[in-house]
């Protein structure tokens, strides 16, 4: 991997609140935040005050943004909710990406909620492509997550959506997803690694279904053979630290009082791994793109 990347990481992983957010990362001394949920609400249902708020806050930090992250597909929208929030959610967020300096928006693809597999499948493959069509108007470009959906842990599936949806769909990769949804991540990530534009960085021990989330590098998810396959295959995006410790929005736990330390270390850990695993690779310094 490059030596010129961003690291980042998800604010509400650290703090519920934005300053605390702030405070974290600048703790760790990173250059990146990625937005999802800000002072216990989602970036998209932000009403214009506060998110200038939230915008000014980040100039002054001095924090490049490299990614948002939205609710569309994932694990609290299945295929049969309306799509309609999608479209919403996407206008929203593809006008705040404009204003925050980035066009990438995180999506999954759509958990099942009792169809047959081929409906499902066509169902998805259709919002997804319609999703991306609405993307290139706006000027932005989806990043799908190995995560919940069709297609969250499956290359195959994962290569024929980015087909049929077209050049504003790239892929968001999650070292850790493999150990709660039964799959070897870092197998996917060979077979798909040349259309990752994002990355996310956790590591778990446990099973599918029943993970429990570690400091980088000291589970069971191969972290550190991921950053090098990363960089072996010229990977110069951003690394956005999602360590789930204290924080997993997808079980309804929000960070708590501890919770920034816990991310303050994770960061410094996986600060180590690239050094020990990539010694060239040195954090971007604040105020870069981050951009792949």
């Amino acid at each position: 991997m490059p030596g010129d990347h961003l690291l980042a990481g998800i604010g509400d992983e650290a703090a519920v609140d934005l300053p605390s957010q702030l405070a974290a990362i600048e703790r760790i001394g990173f250059g990146g935040i990625e937005l999802r949920n800000v002072d216990g609400a989602a970036l998209g249902d932000l009403d214009e005050q506060r998110f200038r708020r939230l915008r000014a806050a980040l100039h002054d930090a001095g924090l490049a943004v490299p990614c948002l992250a939205s609710r569309i597909g994932n694990w609290a929208r299945p295929v049969t909710a309306p799509f309609t929030d999608d479209l919403r959610e996407l206008e929203v967020l593809a006008a705040r990406a404009a204003e925050l300096g980035t066009r990438y928006v995180r999506i999954m693809s759509y958990p099942n909620d009792g169809l047959p597999e081929a409906e499902w499948r066509e169902r998805v493959l259709d919002r997804v492509a319609r999703l991306a069509q609405r993307a290139d108007e706006l000027n932005v470009v989806l990043l799908h997550e190995n995560c919940a959906g069709w297609a969250g842990r499956d290359a195959g599936r994962m290569l024929r959506m980015l087909a049929e949806a077209g050049a504003s769909l790239r892929l968001l990769f999650d070292t850790g997803n493999g150990i709660e949804h039964g799959y070897d991540a870092c197998e996917l990530l060979g077979q798909v690694v040349a259309h990752v534009a994002h990355v996310h960085v956790k590591d778990a021990v446990g099973s599918a279904g029943n993970a429990t989330y570690v400091l980088p590098g000291t589970g069971s998810a191969r972290v550190a053979d991921c950053l090098r396959l990363l960089r072996d295959s010229g990977y110069s995006g951003a690394l956005s630290l999602e360590p789930h410790l204290s924080a997993r929005p997808h079980d309804g736990v929000v960070a708590g009082e501890s919770a920034a330390d816990r991310f303050v270390e994770a960061g410094r850990r996986l600060e180590g791994l690239l050094r020990d695993s990539m010694p060239c690779a040195a954090p971007r310094i604040a105020g870069s793109s981050g951009r792949a």
